[in-house]
């Protein structure tokens, strides 16, 4: 049984729903009675800066997962800062907390969660904090979608063991240190297997680093490369994309700014971090 099973399984009081069609939904997904704790998103930045993304990744949430509000609480400036959506919150119910407060970055962010775990210690009522969303196997799906959505990959699902991608190397470039590339490349592994293509990891504020993996991709003979930001677009680190898909004399997809697989990943984080204080 996954994690993500397990931790679903240890919420009894949580009510599944039967899935309605599409891709994107999963068994994963849940109904929550009134009353549960919040899912809050804690976002890196300001309201002006990540450009409505959390808004309508809450959005997805709400419709395709959880069945109630997701708010949205930004780190830096005055509007709608994370400290003052925490201290608008009510605990519901003595035995569970007020809100689950999930990191909106895919992978380690020592400055982010740090800031996020040290406002939820601060909040009036009782808060838990979650995890970030990557790594993750559903990343892989996100940055594939993204990479076909810019005609470097193909998007089908049907025969994707033997597709012939648009690029035929990629470089999935991660904002973070040294740790949070080796927890990406589990996602870059993944993305090979889905693409039929190598696929290297390397850091994306690294011209260095990205040319060494281009010049490995060239060596092996790909003769036309692509850059995959493993990124949403709210994150510190995404002004250097461009010189990434530069150094690797590369074309680039977009950030996975409100992609379906992400706000999945959110509910079952949601999910994990509930179950664990619920058990703790």
């Amino acid at each position: 049984m996954s994690p993500e099973s397990q931790a679903s399984e240890a919420l009894p009081s949580r009510r599944r729903r039967t899935p309605r069609g599409g891709r994107h939904r999963g068994d994963e997904s849940f109904k929550l009675p009134p009353g549960s704790p919040v899912l809050v998103l804690a976002v890196p930045g300001s309201a002006r800066s990540a450009g409505g993304v959390p808004e309508e990744l809450a959005r997805l949430i709400e419709i395709e997962h959880t069945g109630q509000p997701t708010l949205v609480g930004y780190l830096d400036g005055d509007d709608r800062h994370l400290g003052a959506v925490l201290a608008a919150l009510d605990q519901q119910r003595p035995d569970e907390p007020a809100a689950v407060v999930v990191p909106l970055v895919t992978g380690p962010e020592p400055a982010t969660e740090g800031l996020t775990r040290k406002i939820v210690a601060d909040a009036p009522a009782h808060m838990v904090p979650a995890e970030p969303l990557g790594p993750h196997p559903l990343i892989a799906e996100a940055l594939h979608d993204r990479l076909a959505d810019a005609g470097l990959a193909r998007a089908d699902r049907i025969r994707m063991m033997t597709m012939v991608t648009a690029a035929g190397g990629v470089i999935v470039v991660v904002p973070g240190d040294a740790a949070a590339v080796r927890q990406a490349e589990v996602t870059s592994v993944l993305l090979a297997s889905r693409l039929a293509s190598p696929v290297f990891t390397a850091r994306l504020d690294d011209g260095a680093s990205v040319q060494a993996a281009a010049a490995q991709l060239r060596a092996s003979g790909v003769a036309r490369l692509a850059v995959a930001p493993h990124l949403i677009g709210v994150e510190p680190g995404g002004e250097y994309l461009a010189a990434a898909a530069a150094a690797a004399q590369a074309e680039h997809s977009a950030p996975l700014g409100a992609h379906p697989a992400l706000a999945r990943v959110a509910a079952l984080r949601y999910v994990e971090a509930l179950a664990s204080a619920l058990s703790g």
